[in-house]
């Protein structure tokens, strides 16, 4: 792809602006007018040493492979919470030791890239105004929870973003010549069993070829969908899993696949964690790059006890999900745990008249949350 840069004046971008307008546009445009995706409100009351991700429980039934995708919620687009400061400086140790196993960008996506920090920064100083600022003249952030200042020139782009936002972004750019989408570029810090640099590059149906079911069942309509999609209406999704601890970056030969491959009999359920990659896809509208982020949220499974219906819907997935689906999802080394586990608590809901004795695993009407999960989640944070 040419670099926008190097783009002879004339030419135009898939969402029809040309060269001349984004350089009219400069730094900071107002992306909620071009994208026509509003900015977030202010989060008021927001206390990050007390704030929580919410609680996301993406558990479905009838399970079958689907990409499940609902309208994203705009002030929700990215989260900061209570681990924001030791995330980012996780982050910042992959790096430094993964290179570009973590961070990378192929020619051509250099306005994508460049688009995509600026409508993060904006996100964060209109969501959370007391602990970010931006000072567009000097082209200047102000990280006040990690007491940092970001020069934005003399930044890239991506390592704004890799130091400030503890989310990965995964950038598809349209290949002129096929209408594919590749993967152009991107921050993935939370991986597991690949990583950035193994997939750069790689078309849409290739990064998702070892997912059972996807040639079959969403290749085409996936394709279509990335080929159609307008820069207003971004969706939202969320994948699971379970992990012995909270591997948050797992690259093909990590020491901590030993776990996946038996039942090891010394982790009990204390250990059991939900991974929910929470993830929103939306296409920005300078550059039409199509974005998708995901956050990777570990919660102790034991937590379940006291959200009705997790339980019982989550062994339903456990004992009757598709053989090739659950496979993939490789549960099966912390079964022997969260099982057991999972039943008692199901036992314990009954008894305590939070669930029906009788009650039939469905997919929750609260999806992807629980019944009564706003109440709770906010008595866990005092605000």
């Amino acid at each position: 792809m040419t670099p926008f840069d190097q783009a002879p004046l004339g030419s135009f971008t898939p969402t029809g602006f040309s060269v001349e307008e984004i350089h009219a546009l400069g730094d900071f445009p107002d992306y909620a007018t071009l994208s026509g995706v509003p900015l977030p409100q202010e989060y008021e009351g927001f206390d990050i040493t007390k704030a929580r991700s919410r609680p996301y429980r993406p558990f479905r039934w009838a399970y079958h492979q689907t990409m499940s995708l609902t309208k994203m919620e705009t002030d929700w687009w990215l989260e900061i919470d209570k681990d924001y400061a030791s995330r980012i400086r996780q982050r910042q140790q992959l790096y430094a030791e993964h290179g570009d196993g973590i961070l990378a960008s192929l020619p051509g996506s250099e306005l994508a890239c460049k688009e995509l920090m600026e409508m993060v920064l904006q996100f964060l100083c209109a969501r959370y105004p007391k602990c970010f600022q931006l000072n567009t003249e000097a082209t200047v952030f102000y990280n006040n929870v990690l007491e940092t200042t970001s020069k934005l020139k003399e930044t890239p782009p991506l390592e704004v973003i890799l130091n400030n936002i503890p989310e990965d972004f995964c950038i598809m750019l349209r290949e002129e010549d096929t209408g594919f989408y590749r993967f152009r570029g991107g921050v993935i810090c939370s991986s597991l069993g690949w990583n950035l640099k193994s997939k750069l590059g790689m078309r849409l149906h290739e990064i998702h070829e070892p997912i059972p079911d996807y040639k079959e069942k969403m290749q085409f309509s996936m394709d279509r969908y990335f080929a159609k999609k307008p820069t207003d209406k971004p969706i939202q999704r969320g994948s699971w899993g379970l992990e012995v601890d909270a591997p948050l970056y797992m690259p093909p030969g990590d020491p901590h696949e030993k776990y996946r491959d038996i039942q090891d009999p010394d982790v009990g359920i204390s250990r059991c964690n939900l991974r929910v990659d929470w993830q929103t896809l939306r296409r920005l509208p300078l550059s039409a790059a199509v974005i998708f982020n995901f956050k990777a949220l570990f919660t102790p499974v034991e937590n379940f006890r006291t959200e009705p219906y997790i339980p019982s819907l989550l062994l339903k997935v456990l004992h009757e999900g598709k053989k090739n689906i659950m496979e993939y999802k490789n549960t099966w080394h912390v079964e022997h745990a969260v099982i057991p586990a999972l039943k008692e608590y199901e036992k314990e809901q009954i008894a305590n008249e939070l669930i029906e004795k009788d009650w039939e695993p469905h997919t929750l009407q609260e999806s992807p949350f629980f019944p009564s999960w706003e109440e709770q989640w906010h008595r866990e944070q005092g605000f």
